[in-house]
């Protein structure tokens, strides 16, 4: 079956392969990226989400101070005179008005990283896609032309799911 199909075939669908592995790795790579930094930024604290507070190492809790809808983020805060009093102070903040930790309103695509990271990946798709309709011109004959045909389609359908995350249309 391989023998029916030209080498430059073979190896553009390889490349072509490569390119949706790569797109994929990028989009995985960012999602974790993004939850560990998160992560790391509230280290030690606790969400209690019934009662929309976080919880300090040492106890203390941090509530609701403000809602930034420009910024996209809710900032919650511990009263300063509890941190000022606290023994781990200086290795939880410098600042006199007590700890603040921010909380992004917006999932990861949303954020100008994860909309660089889907930039990329709809690029790589899109490379591939346009490298799969260039073999199915050239070598489109036989049994080439269904699996050339098939893989751009396939190809087209991910750059367009990938493409309507970028947008923010979460119909996907």
């Amino acid at each position: 079956m391989l023998t029916e199909f030209h080498l430059e075939t073979l190896l553009a669908t390889g490349y072509a392969l490569l390119l949706l592995v790569i797109a994929a790795g990028l989009e995985m790579m960012g999602r974790h990226s993004h939850k560990r930094a998160d992560q790391y930024h509230n280290r030690g604290f606790r969400f209690h989400k019934n009662a929309d507070h976080w919880e300090c190492p040492h106890g203390a809790r941090l509530e609701r101070a403000e809602i930034d809808n420009e910024l996209r983020v809710v900032r919650y805060r511990a009263p300063a005179h509890t941190c000022n009093s606290c023994p781990l102070k200086a290795r939880c903040t410098d600042s006199d008005s007590g700890r603040e930790l921010s909380v992004s309103l917006d999932p990861w695509l949303s954020s100008e990283i994860g909309r660089f990271h889907r930039g990329i990946s709809l690029a790589l798709l899109i490379l591939a896609a346009v490298i799969m309709a260039v073999e199915l011109v050239r070598h489109g004959r036989g049994p080439e032309r269904w699996v050339l045909s098939a893989a751009v389609a396939t190809l087209s359908l991910l750059a367009l799911n990938v493409a309507r995350g970028l947008r923010g249309d979460t119909r996907t």
